[in-house]
């Protein structure tokens, strides 16, 4: 029996550990997630998980970059915000 990830219902807070995932795998999951979506994933040596923020942590999240920005600009560094990214890198996962 296959699982489709449509099919997984992760609750804010949550998360869930997938074990023995390989790369390619991990990479048709992405797309198939998309770029629009409200989970966070991590994938290292086979390992996935899965999990889902709570509105809370986004809101501190949100608190902590301004805070960063305002310091960055004070001290006129250049930078760049890019909100959340996807970082790969098969050789070391």
């Amino acid at each position: 029996m296959l699982l489709e990830l449509r099919q997984l219902k992760i609750q804010p807070g949550q998360q869930l550990l997938v074990e023995d995932v390989n790369w390619q795998q991990f990479e048709s999951i992405l797309a198939e997630l998309g770029e629009r979506r409200a989970s966070r994933l991590s994938y290292s040596n086979g390992r996935l998980e899965i999990m889902v923020p709570l509105p809370e942590h986004e809101k501190a999240k949100e608190i902590i970059g301004d805070m960063v920005k305002i310091l960055l600009e004070a001290r006129q560094i250049a930078f760049e915000s890019l909100g959340w990214t996807t970082l790969k890198n098969e050789r070391r996962s």
